[in-house]
């Protein structure tokens, strides 16, 4: 599943180029990127000026980026494809996986399938 980060600093990231994202989750659940760093040039952008004790780090590869001028300054979209054992949303994933199994599970049990033993077979004349 592809995730847009925005960040407010202009971040020149090629088509395909791998990149560490580090984040902050904050007590409603919002996300905000602190810093992303360019694996395969080793540029840090940091967004704010220090790490917090609470931040996720998830990698993955650049499918688009986008820099645009705004008010405020310069806003840099990047379209990423999360990869690696650290990806975000693996875990909700994984469960709604889950979830979907058992719905499966249980509305095949509903309509009969799942636990009935099939009639034997009449006797057949040859």
């Amino acid at each position: 599943m592809d995730r847009t980060i925005t960040i407010a600093v202009p971040a020149p990231i090629p088509h395909g180029h791998r990149i560490e994202v580090v984040e902050r989750i904050d007590d409603a659940g919002s996300r905000s990127v602190v810093v992303v760093t360019d694996l395969e040039t080793r540029i840090h952008y940091r967004q704010e000026s220090s790490h917090a004790s609470d931040a996720v780090t998830w990698t993955g590869r650049v499918i688009e980026c986008v820099i645009a001028p705004t008010r405020g300054g310069v806003k840099t979209m990047l379209v990423v494809d999360p990869t690696g054992p650290g990806s975000a949303e693996a875990d909700v994933a994984l469960r709604g996986a889950d979830a979907a199994a058992d719905a499966a599970r249980i509305e095949a049990l509903r309509w009969g399938g799942g636990d009935t033993v099939p009639a034997p077979e009449p006797p057949r004349f040859w």
